[in-house]
This record gives structure tokens, C-alpha cells and sequence, in this order.
């Protein structure tokens, strides 16, 4: 392909509002432009990348047995119905109705659309195991779309859904997947970590993310050299026992106008690892008392897995008012009756705590679990902290870093299968539910991390098979004869031996031609000019290598060189 014949409209400067590095420089090198808030338009380059990354995945799915399939962009309102996710979902479901008031949504996932098609054609144990997978835009109602096409409404997906007789088949294909999507972050080169996570509106009792390394990630990542790792939704956290004491008698302290524990703490002389935090949250509309240690935080991802409950706030006002008889920031433990109350594993080694009193102005000292308060649960529902030690190992401190997640893997179990009665017969002729996994890539996503990941002062660095162009041909004067007679035979030579190549072609200084190729990050560059050529020579430079990687060899040396990296 020539440079001329391309839109390829690269530019020195990236607009104000892109606000990651990654979203910088594919808008600066061409590959994509913003449509509206969320919605990103894929220019030749952007695409090109896009349809490699798309065949790295989809040779993994094959290897895995996978079936490529085409579902609609648009469900119908009663599929979600069915499982109950048409309200779960929240207002990142986009929802529309057609001209005769039916109402749908746009694809943000695709269970119930799958799980449908599979009922209707899957009737015998024979059928199964089978996993379909496909490629296809997705949409989500983002509150705030931001980095780029890290975080739009619109984005691509590979999305894949397998079905099987029973569990122990289900965890034999779960390992498979794993290994795809381990097979799929390394064929992009990517320094990653699969973690364990919660699995969120798509359900499902066990799921692991594919966090790709990187400063500008959302999330954060647990993780010890022992081979744990969680995010911190997920991270389990052991607890944290505190030197045994006497039990004291049960004291009522007036705390004027102090209500938050760090200022409790201050006014008390204590420590805030000595406080009970106690918070009221109703989860599907009822209320529940929580507690935590005063130096910890309530993880609500955990909390709501617990109860095994749909939804979990933070409980209004009033009903903290009816529960503890007091106003907010005096709530305790001690004396509450009539209310569920669940503490984290640490609150209960905690020996003559300090807690809210349950009446303005007060507080407990000397607090102690089975003798003063008692718990109808008990168990881990805080967020891991720097300090904590590995619950895998017993040994080590855990260790933790930003990431992007770019893969989840989940095991469904029959969550799907169940409420869209998605059966089949065994070997008795006896019904039985289907057991389902779900695997979801995102492939825009694996663009912006990899440059994430993957970059320099000028531009992005492409690995190999990613790249939209294998090697660029910069001929410094193409109006020249001989220049433009090597540049054709070098073009020649490596489209038929499959090398992708760019030539470009423009009437501009050398320079920006270069700063062109860096930008955009096409992997080998061969400088075809005058003097060198004189001597029988064109320049052959990786782009990972900076000058130290620039080779002058003949042409049809390059051209070889070329041939050998991409084929070998």
C-alpha cells in the first residue's frame, strides 16, 4: 500500500480532551477520531489493527473447538425479563423501542440471546459440549466515557459462551479458556496477570480477569510471587489479630460534636485500630448493620456476594435513625435488636474496642465481641489493604499494582440455563439444566493497552503481528529513478512473500516521514536515499531499537532480513 492512496491523517498534536497517553497517540497517528462523547470512528489504520488482533483471538478460539457465530446488536426486552437482568442492569443499558412500541436493548453482553439460541437447538447430551463464539459491538451507557476507546459506550467484543453436562466438564473447558486467553496476552507481547474477581452483573460462581500491567489502569491488583492474585474487588483478606487483653467494664464517654472515628480517635487518645465502624446499608431494600475495624474499609463487592443480594446501598438517613436511635455518626453494635449484623473477621479479635454508643454525643469504650454485641455473620467483607499478608501463601506481604482488564473468563454455572429453562436430555433420558461458561476479550480494549504498555516519546511501538504494517518503505526522494526503482522492487519482493508493507510515497522531507513511521509504530523501517544507495546500500532500522538498531545492507539483504523475521 502507498502512503498517497491511504487515510492516514496523522497530526502533531493530540486534542485537549484526550486524556491518556494511549488515546493520544492513536488519534495523533490517524487510526481513530472522535465521533461524539463515548463513540469512536475507526480510520484504515485503526482497523487494520483491530481485524489483527481479531485473528490472534480467533485462532485461540478455534484451537479451543470454538464456533464463530453472528448475534443481532439489538435484544428483545422479554429475553432479559426472563433472567431478571432488564433492572439489575441499571441505566448503562441502552434501551429503545421500534415503531410498534416493543421494546429492546443494544447488546452490552450476550447470555440471553445465546442461551436462547442454544435451547431451542440443543436437546441430547450428544450435542454437548459445544462453545460458539463471536465477534461484535457492544454498548454501554457510560456515566463518564473517558481514555479513550478504554472506557466508550460503543466498543468491539469477542465474546464466547460454552455449554456443558455437568460442572466437572465445565472446569476441565475452564482451564482450556484460561490457557487461550494466557495464549492471547502473550502473542501481544503483553506483561499481564491473571487474577481471581467478582463477576459482577454477568453472575456466575468463580471468574478470573487478564489485567495488563500498567500506571494508568483503573483497577487495582493484589498479587504475591507465590502465584495469588486478585483484584481488589476479590482479594481475600485474612484476619488481623490483635494482642488479647482483659475484658473492661463496659464505659459510656461523652464525645460532644466528634462523630467520624479519626476524630473519635484523636479526642479518646486511641488508636483507630481499636474502633468498631459500624454502617448501616440496606441490601434489596433491607436494612443490615455492618462492621468493620476502624482502619478498614467496607468492600460492598464482597458484602453483596454475601447476602447474596441484587442490590446494596448505603441506607438513607431515617432508617439509620430507626435502627440506632440516634443520629448519624453514633451508630454501634451494643444493643441492637431486631436487624441483621454482619462483622468482618478483624472485628472480632478486637479486645475493648471502641464503638458508637447509639445516642448523640457518646460513644463505648471497652467493647468486646460474645459479651457486649454478638454477630449473625462473620466473615471477610473488607478491602484489602497494603500490609495484608498473602491468604494463598500465609507468608508473604502482598504486593500491588495498577492494571487494565482486558479479558474475564467466568464459570456461569446453570444461573442462565436456569431461569431461561435451557435443558437437555442424558443418557437416562432425563432432563437436566445445561452447564454454561462465558468468556468476554475486549478487542478495542487490547489496542489501548497495548499502547499503554507499549510506547515512547515518538509513538507507539507495535509488536510484529499486531502492527497495520509489518515494515514501512521510506524512499527519500521517490521522484528519483534509481530510488524509486529499488523502492519498487523491494515493495514487489515483500507483498509476495505476505510482508504488509507501507510505502510512503509523499513528496515531504525525510524527516516527517519518519516521525510518521515512529508515530504510527510500524515495526522495521528500510530508508532507501541517494548516498547509500550509491554504495549499494539502503537502511534497515527496528523500530524497538532507537539508532542503535539501524543496519545498512543491500537491498536485497533487507529484503531477506524481512522475509526471515516474518517467516521464521
Amino acid at each position: 500500500m502507498f502512503f498517497t492512496k491511504m487515510l492516514i491523517p496523522t497530526l502533531r498534536e493530540a486534542p485537549s480532551d484526550a486524556d491518556i497517553i494511549s488515546a493520544k497517540l492513536m488519534i495523533r497517528a490517524g487510526m481513530i477520531r472522535k465521533l461524539a462523547s463515548g463513540f469512536y470512528e475507526f480510520l484504515p489504520l485503526g482497523l487494520k489493527v483491530l481485524r489483527k488482533v481479531e485473528n490472534i483471538i480467533r485462532e485461540e478460539m478455534n484451537a479451543a473447538g470454538g464456533q464463530e457465530i453472528s448475534l443481532p446488536l439489538i435484544f428483545p426486552k422479554d429475553l432479559w425479563v426472563e433472567t431478571g437482568r432488564w433492572n439489575i442492569y441499571g441505566k448503562e443499558l441502552f434501551r429503545l423501542k421500534d415503531r410498534k412500541e416493543a421494546e429492546f436493548c443494544l447488546a452490552p453482553t450476550a447470555e440471553e440471546a445465546v442461551t436462547d439460541l442454544v435451547r431451542k437447538e440443543i436437546k441430547s447430551y450428544k450435542q454437548l459440549p459445544l462453545m460458539l463464539y463471536q465477534f461484535g459491538a457492544k454498548f454501554r451507557d457510560e456515566i463518564r466515557p473517558r481514555f479513550g476507546v478504554m472506557r466508550a459506550k460503543e466498543f468491539l467484543m469477542k465474546d464466547a459462551y460454552s455449554f456443558h453436562s455437568d460442572e466437572a466438564d465445565l472446569e476441565r473447558y475452564y482451564k482450556i479458556m484460561f490457557d487461550a486467553y494466557t495464549n492471547v496476552c502473550r502473542k501481544c507481547g503483553f506483561k499481564f496477570r491473571a487474577v481471581e474477581a467478582a463477576s459482577g452483573a454477568i453472575g456466575g460462581s468463580f471468574s478470573h480477569e487478564f489485567m495488563i500491567l500498567a500506571d494508568t489502569g483503573e483497577e487495582e491488583i493484589a498479587w504475591c510471587d507465590c502465584g495469588y492474585g486478585a483484584n481488589s474487588e476479590k482479594a481475600e483478606c485474612l484476619p488481623i489479630s490483635q494482642p488479647k487483653e482483659e475484658s473492661l467494664s463496659l464505659e459510656e464517654v461523652l464525645t460532644h460534636n466528634v462523630g467520624a472515628v479519626e476524630d473519635v480517635a484523636k479526642f479518646l487518645e486511641a488508636s483507630p485500630e481499636k474502633f468498631i465502624k459500624t454502617m448501616i446499608y440496606k441490601a434489596d431494600g433491607n436494612p443490615v448493620v455492618v462492621l468493620v475495624r476502624g482502619d478498614h474499609e467496607i468492600n460492598e463487592i464482597k458484602l453483596q456476594i454475601l447476602l447474596g443480594a441484587d442490590d446494596i446501598v448505603l441506607a438513607d438517613e431515617q432508617t439509620v435513625v430507626s435502627i440506632t436511635n440516634s443520629p448519624l455518626g453514633f451508630a454501634g453494635p451494643v444493643g441492637l435488636k431486631g436487624v441483621k449484623i454482619i462483622a468482618d473477621l478483624s472485628v472480632v479479635k478486637i479486645s475493648n474496642a471502641v464503638s458508637g454508643a447509639n445516642k448523640k454525643d457518646y460513644h463505648l469504650k471497652n467493647v468486646n465481641y460474645n459479651r457486649d454485641y454478638n454477630a449473625d455473620i462473620v466473615a471477610d467483607i473488607r478491602k484489602v489493604m497494603h500490609g495484608d499478608i498473602c491468604p494463598k501463601c500465609k507468608k508473604e506481604n502482598l504486593r500491588f499494582s495498577r492494571g487494565i482488564e482486558v479479558g474475564h473468563v467466568f464459570k456461569l454455572g446453570t444461573k442462565y440455563s436456569k431461569s431461561m429453562n435451557a435443558t437437555y436430555l442424558d443418557t437416562n433420558g432425563k432432563e437436566n439444566l445445561i452447564v454454561m461458561g462465558c468468556y468476554g476479550i475486549g478487542v478495542t480494549r487490547i489496542l489501548a493497552a497495548t499502547i499503554e504498555q507499549s510506547h515512547d516519546d515518538n509513538g507507539i511501538i507495535w509488536t510484529d503481528n499486531m502492527a497495520p504494517f509489518n515494515v514501512v518503505v521510506i524512499p527519500v526522494n521517490y521522484a528519483d529513478a534509481k530510488i524509486k526503482e529499488t523502492t519498487d522492487k523491494l515493495y514487489k519482493e515483500l507483498t509476495s512473500k505476505g510482508i504488509d508493507v507501507l510505502v510512503d510515497d509523499r513528496d515531504e522531507r525525510a524527516g516527517i516521514k519518519f516521525k510518521d513511521a515512529d508515530l504510527i509504530g510500524i515495526p522495521y523501517r528500510i530508508t532507501i536515499g541517494e548516498k547509500n544507495l550509491e554504495k549499494g546500500h539502503v537502511e534497515l532500522k527496528a523500530r524497538r531499537d532507537g539508532k542503535e538498531g539501524i543496519k545498512l545492507l543491500s537491498p536485497q539483504e533487507a529484503s531477506s532480513e524481512i522475509i526471515r523475521i516474518f517467516n521464521k
